[in-house]
């Protein structure tokens, strides 16, 4: 069996040795049809565009994006072309959570916000959503969800509209997939009227997808103080993103809010899982990510704890510093482990 992977996804080349007999690893943007026309399975992240352009005459039977999105495979032409493919749902949930937390601490030491009196609204409650969810209510904020297709499917009694979100929040944060149509839309979900509705001057925080929020409509609400600021890590045409809202963004991050490593190897393991089903191979792995330098954390409190563990800002200051560098930041990321890696000494 040969494999082609994208060279960014890590802890993998011990473990696909008991799986494929070929393995050629190449940049996610790199992937050609010649490249894969005579491979097997493809494992992809989000920069490989998988659709009739890529696959059309290959011998592809199955493709695993390590991610959790999987809007940039064209799941219509594999259904048709008889190509199976998996994502990674929850994977780097946990890791999205901690970026949200982190950013939420530098709010309440660097801007004195009260995070215990203020409302959040999340917007999309799956896996990412459900961890965002308990973990604000830790933080003993106020919680209101919103989600259609769980709505749908339970009832409208724990949910609460779009409209309710925009009048009673001090954050709003959106955890939805793209859907750019149907019932479901969420391309430009937050767009000029969404912000107009606006009542509370929220913090607006995307590490969704860059296109569920509106780019300049954002830009306009920052401008016109309709909002009090942006945590942006999803941008609208990465790599080549706004700099003007980069700028303005409180935290401005280059889509590695589930960068974690204990993210990335749930992800890796789920893609090889899923590709020794498909070819009847019986698993012989482990993934784990590398243990970090130190794991003991002096902290006067655990807001402090955390963020000593994870500190945005220094991902966004690598950003503001070098926006031109944006996926050798994101391609070359570092080892950045969850707080179940450390122990805490307060």
């Amino acid at each position: 069996m040969k494999v082609i992977i994208d060279n960014k996804i890590p802890y993998i080349d011990e473990a696909i040795k008991s799986i494929a007999d070929e393995v050629v690893y190449a940049a996610g943007k790199d992937f050609t049809p010649e490249l894969v026309r005579d491979a097997d399975a493809l494992i992809i992240r989000t920069r490989t565009q998988c659709n009739r352009a890529l696959l059309e005459g290959s011998n592809v039977k199955f493709i695993a994006t390590a991610t959790i999105g999987y809007d940039h495979i064209d799941t219509n032409y594999c259904r048709q072309a008889g190509i199976k493919w998996t994502n990674a749902p929850g994977c780097n949930a946990a890791s999205v959570a901690q970026y949200i937390e982190s950013s939420l601490l530098l709010l309440q030491t660097e801007k004195k916000m009260d995070l215990s009196s203020m409302t959040i609204g999340i917007v999309g409650v799956g896996n990412v959503g459900t961890k965002v969810e308990t973990m604000a209510r830790k933080l003993g904020m106020r919680v209101l969800i919103n989600d259609l297709p769980r709505q749908d499917k339970e009832g409208k009694k724990a949910f609460t509209d779009l409209a309710a979100i925009a009048n009673e929040c001090d954050v709003i944060t959106f955890h939805t997939p793209l859907h750019n149509a149907g019932q479901y839309k969420t391309f430009h979900l937050a767009d000029e009227k969404f912000f107009e509705t606006l009542k509370r001057k929220p913090i607006i925080i995307n590490t969704s997808r860059g296109e569920v929020v509106e780019t300049q409509a954002l830009l306009n609400a920052l401008d016109g103080e309709k909002i009090t600021g942006a945590i942006i890590d999803v941008w609208e045409g990465e790599p080549d993103i706004n700099l003007e809202l980069l700028n303005k963004a409180f935290i401005a991050t280059p889509h590695i809010a589930g960068y974690s490593a204990d993210g990335k190897a749930n992800a890796t393991q789920m893609s090889l899982e899923a590709l020794s089903k498909h070819f009847g191979i019986e698993p012989d792995f482990e993934i784990t990510p590398p243990t970090p330098a130190t794991n003991l954390i002096h902290a006067t409190s655990r807001a402090n704890a955390l963020l000593q563990i994870y500190n945005p800002t220094r991902d966004s200051d690598a950003l503001k510093a070098h926006p031109e560098l944006f996926e050798q930041l994101r391609g070359d990321y570092p080892l950045r482990r969850e707080e179940k890696a450390y122990k805490i000494v307060l």
